[in-house]
Order: C-alpha cells, then sequence, then structure tokens
C-alpha cells in the first residue's frame, strides 16, 4: 500500500489555475497533491544574442524553490551568488520541454520566459513546472495572436509530464516526496500530447530495474500524461 492510500495508477488529485498573476501574459498555478508552482510567461520584444538574426524566437525557463517550500527554511540562490546545479538542469529541463512543442519561426523574434517558482514540495516539482508551465506558454501566445502581433499560435502541441517509480516493489505513477525518497528506482516522462517522447529521465536509486519493470513505468507515464493533457485542455478553455 502506498502512504497516501492512492492505487499504483492513481495521480494525486491535479489542479490547474489559470489568471493568478494579473500582470504576466500568461499564468498557471498547479499543483499536484501538496506540490505546488506558481508560473508565469513574460513575452518581450527581441532574442538572445545567439539568436539574432535568425527571424525566429525563443522560449526558455527559470526554476527556482521558494526559501519555505520543504520542511527547512532554505537560503535563496541568489543570496549565495549562483544556481545550484540541480536548479540548471531542472531549468533547461522546461525549456526543452516547451520547445519541443513550438514552432519557433512562427514566433517570430520574441522570447517566452517561464518563471516556475516552487511554492510548495512533496515530489515531482519538475513535473508539475513543465505540465503548468504549457498552460501559462498557450495563454501567453493566445495573446499575442489576439493583439494581432502573430498570425498563428505557434504551438503545435501540448506537452506534460509525470513521475514514476519502483516503490516497495511496485511500479507507482506520481511519487510524492515519502515514495521519492523511498524509491528503488524512479523515471520522469515528458510526453506531447500526441504522445511522442520528449525526454526520459530514469534512474535505479536502490536497485537496478528490469526491462519489464520500465515499460510498467512506461505505460503508467502514458496514462497518466493523458490525463494531464486533458486538464490542461480544460484549463486553456475556461
Amino acid at each position: 500500500m502506498r502512504p497516501s492510500e492512492r492505487q499504483p495508477s492513481d495521480l494525486r488529485a491535479v489542479t490547474l489555475e489559470t489568471g493568478v498573476n494579473r500582470y504576466a501574459e500568461g499564468s498557471c498555478l498547479v499543483s499536484f497533491g501538496h506540490t505546488r508552482v506558481l508560473v508565469t510567461a513574460s513575452l518581450e520584444d527581441g532574442v538572445p544574442p545567439f539568436m539574432r538574426g535568425r527571424g525566429q524566437g525563443w522560449v526558455t525557463a527559470e526554476y527556482g524553490m521558494l526559501p519555505r517550500a520543504t520542511h527547512t527554511r532554505g537560503r535563496r540562490e541568489a543570496a549565495q551568488g549562483k544556481q545550484s546545479g540541480r536548479t540548471q538542469e531542472i531549468q533547461r529541463l522546461i525549456g526543452r520541454s516547451m520547445r519541443a512543442v513550438v514552432d519557433v519561426k512562427a514566433l517570430g523574434e520574441r522570447q517566452i520566459t517561464l518563471d516556475c517558482d516552487v511554492i510548495q514540495a512533496d515530489g515531482g516539482t519538475r513535473t508539475a513546472a513543465i505540465t503548468g508551465g504549457w498552460v501559462a506558454l498557450k495563454l501567453a501566445t493566445r495573446h499575442l495572436v489576439e493583439e494581432g502581433l502573430i498570425k498563428k499560435d505557434p504551438i503545435l502541441d501540448h506537452v506534460a509530464a509525470i513521475s514514476c517509480g519502483i516503490f516497495n516493489g511496485v511500479p507507482v505513477l506520481d511519487l510524492d516526496y515519502e515514495e521519492d525518497s523511498n524509491a528503488e528506482a524512479d523515471a520522469n516522462f515528458v510526453f506531447t500530447g500526441s504522445g511522442d517522447i520528449v525526454e526520459i529521465q530514469a534512474t535505479g536509486e536502490k536497485r537496478g530495474f528490469s526491462r519489464g519493470e520500465f515499460e510498467q513505468l512506461f505505460a503508467l507515464a502514458t496514462d497518466g500524461i493523458a490525463r494531464l493533457v486533458r486538464l490542461q485542455e480544460a484549463a486553456i478553455n475556461r
């Protein structure tokens, strides 16, 4: 039995609340159980220097955890003068995931930055940020179309993410912190709405895991992400 008493294929309660920041072109407060991430999408004219002159745009992300997002207060990374390797890895993952479903030429020479701030962490913050990040991004590109700044929406498909792992010998979906910290293996899956793989991160924590176990994790992720995509669609059409 899982600590939360969920079945192996159960997601935590997931909510995607839009319009939570009145100033950002797109925003979403995403909750996976007790994990909560605020994502804002900001539009800027112009692109980074390495993209200039190409006639296309750029989508990037920044990620951070608020000091009391966990059981004890953590120092702000800005106060330490540099980001941790974990933070850099996660924000690059979020950016890659978004760009996988964006026609950057249709965006024009504009940049969209997703700021992903973890308010409360109970496992799965990166996957929550990706799932809510797509909602904020979609609202921002919709704003561009409605304002007549671009002719068509550059978003080609949904993208969402979920964690899976092996807990007490059983493959399970959507790990919370208690499960994640005791998992024998864990993985993060990022898929498009049509089911294409964007990225898979899988690690044996306490032991190696078999191909059969991986296929069970993959099947759990496929079903879970399909459910998340339906929630994304509902969120942007409220």
